[in-house]
Order: C-alpha cells, then structure tokens, then sequence
C-alpha cells in the first residue's frame, strides 16, 4: 500500500485502539463491544464507590460520611477498632475453624474424711501400746518386789559371823561389855552400884590409878573409814577424860567423860559419850587408859561403834 491511496481497510479497522487516538476518533473509530479492547472479555462497569469489601459497602461519591471521628473509625495504634469486624462474623465470610472447648471438670479437693479416720485409727493403736507397756511394767515391778531380801546387799555382809564372845550378829558392828575387856592396873570388875547395863550389871571400875586401862580387840569392820566409839559410864564429880589409843597410837585429844547429868549419886549418873577413830578394815584394837595428867574417876559400863561420825545412838 502506498502513502495517499485509500484501501478497504482503514487504520481504525487495523488498531483495535484506534478509538483512543484523537484521529481515530475523528474518522469514527468506536471501542470493541467486548470491553476494553479484548475479546470475549465481559465489561463490568461501576461506579466509583460501588463496590464493597467484606460485604461492607464503601460510601458513593458525594454521599456524606458518617460524622464518626476518623480516629474513632480507625482506631488508635495498637487498639482494636470497634468499627471492626472480623470476615467471618460477616455474612458469607469465611467460617471459623475455632470450636468451644469443654469446660475442664472441676477437681476433687482432699479427701479429709478418709485422713481423720486415718489419724484416729493412729492415735487409738498408740493408747493401747501404752497401756500394755503400763500393765507389762507393773508386772514386772511386783515381781521386783517379791524378790527383795533374797540376796545380801551391799551393805550387808555375806561373811559368817566371827566365832568369839564379844562378836555381834553377822551385819553389826561390835558391842561389849567392858567388864568383858582385857583389864590392867588398877582396874577391876564391880556390881554394887546399880544401874549398869552390862551381864549381871558388873561395870569396871579402879580406873583413876596412872597404867590403869581397858583394851579391846574386835573384828568385823567392812572398811576403812571414820566410825564412832560410843562408852557408858557414870560420873558422880568433877568432869574426867581419859587417854584414847587406836591400834597404838594414841587418838587426838582425850576421850570426855564429864558429868553430863550433874547428879551426885553414882547410880543416877549414868550417861553417854563419844571419839570418831578412823578404823581399818577387819581386826581393830581400842584402849582406855589413865595417863598422867588424866583424870579416870568413873565407872565403866559398855562399849560399842557405829559407822560415821554419830553424835546419839538411836
């Protein structure tokens, strides 16, 4: 085809756009009728605003909008928008795959009945072990009981008693009389004032003569250790005290025989006193002697010991 020369086929039939240029249009040119220009394409034509999001339709132009804040509208940052709706809560939204749980079922708490018949059965079982220890240890203590006295205790002597005259019982310490005693000097045996204690109330009396004495030897001490001697006299005069000499050797200051009573008749004056000698175990000597510087006037009647330092017989 050459410039100038009109053909059957014009420029417009050529372009399918020759709608869109100002010549093409001046010579008639129109848009296809299958919608922009393609074809078999379907038009769909609508006005600014028409179409809707989510089934939400937005406002036409110049149709005036709602007086809601735009804040109000969009929401703040980081706030939901209660303008907001989420698509499947819309008609023909998508349908949500969230399903109500079932509510959790509610916890048992402690079974306390069952804890308090627990705690009972506990304590009942101890109240009864109890009793039976009880009823167990009182048998036991009458049996205890029953058997005291078959054995010798620690203070007893378990020893066969000592063979001579002036021997206590097995378990007592020796008691004499001293009329009974190893006699020298001056000293010698007499009955006729009454009141003495010893066999036959016979007493020694002639002591108050220097080398005048009265030994004697005994046995059954269970130890060593302070023991008293205990001597009844009379002393119807002034106070006398006579040398006191244990297992040879003479023992502190001498031995006191005053007159306690303050009576004048020998036979009302009969009396008491005392020495704590430390003694050995088994045999033992004690003498009463007049010594010079002693005063031995007195009559006397027994001897004994007891263990400790005793101030009464009793």
């Amino acid at each position: 085809m050459t410039p100038g020369e009109n053909s059957p086929s014009t420029p417009e039939d050529d372009d399918p756009f020759g709608y869109l240029y100002a010549d093409g249009q001046a010579r008639g040119a129109q848009p296809p009728s299958g919608g922009y220009g393609y074809p078999n394409s379907v038009s769909r034509v609508r006005a600014v605003g028409e179409r809707t999001y989510g089934g939400q339709q937005a406002p036409q132009y110049g149709q005036q909008q709602s007086n809601v804040p735009q804040q109000q509208q969009q929401g703040a940052y980081g706030q939901p928008n209660a303008y907001y709706q989420a698509p499947e809560t819309l008609s023909g939204g998508a349908p949500t795959s969230h399903q109500p749980t079932a509510p959790a079922p509610a916890r048992r708490g402690p079974n306390t009945k069952g804890l308090l018949i627990g705690a009972i059965a506990v304590v009942a079982a101890v109240v009864i072990g109890i009793g039976v220890a009880m009823l167990n240890g009182g048998s036991d203590d009458n049996k205890a009981s029953s058997q005291v006295g078959t054995s010798p205790t620690q203070s007893q002597s378990s020893k066969p008693s000592p063979s001579s005259s002036n021997a206590a019982a097995s378990g007592d310490l020796p008691k004499t009389d001293v009329s009974a005693l190893q006699l020298a000097g001056g000293a010698a045996k007499a009955s006729d004032v009454k009141g003495a204690q010893a066999a036959g109330g016979t007493y020694v009396g002639g002591l108050n003569t220097v080398g005048s004495s009265v030994t004697w030897t005994f046995d059954n001490i269970p130890e060593d250790g302070t023991y008293t001697i205990f001597a009844r006299f009379s002393n119807a005069g002034e106070d006398q005290s006579m040398t006191l000499t244990v297992n040879g050797k003479p023992f502190g200051g001498k031995f006191n025989l005053g007159n306690f009573t303050h009576k004048n008749d020998p036979a009302e004056a009969w009396t008491e006193t005392y020495a704590w000698p430390r003694l050995n175990k088994g045999p033992n000597t004690i003498s009463l002697s007049c010594q010079p510087g002693d005063k031995c006037d007195v009559l006397l009647d027994q001897l004994w010991l007891k263990k400790g330092q005793v101030k009464r017989d009793s």
